[in-house]
């Protein structure tokens, strides 16, 4: 009963995040520009579909470029003067976050103009074509829907495990350098009590030598 309990859990899941809609900003133009970034986490070997849809013109006074990169320094697409729809497509080659990045640059200075933009980030089974395999493999539109939310639990469960054993190393290295400190801690307490018996030695000796005692 769990077991099923966790399985509708994870079905409805991936329904609710299958329902997430693109981001939506406007990005304005300045001659010396901080590049706007959107940040997403992906596992080793999804796909990544970056989706960009934007407002404005070529030679409009303004230019919009993107570069998307992840945190290893993998670059995946650089693109300037973005003006209109745009589509990235990669695969992902770790488990790892990447960037996606615009700057808005202004031709000149003392106007105000900005560029709105539409960006819809989507990764593994998101990403994939389902018109295509449901046209390949002669499936109807439910079982496509199921398929499509069957490989969105297992993608969640990998995430799940991920998390797990990333928690574990943590851990793992948490207790190490707590046993570390506790060791280095016992030796600095021995080396001073070893140090105040030495130097009380000292005296005691000093003393005698000069008769004080």
């Amino acid at each position: 009963m769990q077991v099923s309990y966790w399985k509708f859990f994870l079905v409805v899941f991936a329904v609710l995040s299958s329902t997430v809609s693109a981001l939506h900003f406007d990005i304005a133009a300045t001659t010396k520009p901080e590049p706007f970034c959107v940040r997403d986490f992906v596992s080793e070997g999804q796909l990544v579909v970056i989706d960009i849809t934007t407002s404005g013109s070529s030679n409009d006074g303004q230019t919009l470029n993107l570069y998307v990169r992840d945190s290893l320094g993998n670059e995946y697409r650089r693109k300037k003067d973005l003006v209109g729809e745009a589509r990235i497509a990669f695969t992902a080659p770790s488990t790892t976050s990447f960037d996606v990045c615009l700057e808005n640059i202004a031709s000149y200075s003392g106007r105000s103009m900005s560029r709105a933009v539409e960006l819809d980030i989507e990764s593994g089974s998101q990403a994939r074509d389902w018109n295509m395999i449901s046209a390949s493999e002669k499936l109807n539109s439910v079982e496509v829907e199921l398929r499509r939310i069957e490989e969105l639990a297992d993608e969640i469960v990998d995430e799940l495990t991920y998390l797990k054993n990333r928690e574990e190393r943590l851990r793992d290295t948490n207790e190490s350098t707590n046993r570390r400190v506790r060791n280095f801690s016992i030796l600095v307490i021995l080396v001073l009590i070893g140090l105040g018996a030495w130097q009380i030695n000292y005296l005691k000796n000093y003393f005698k030598s000069k008769h004080i005692i």
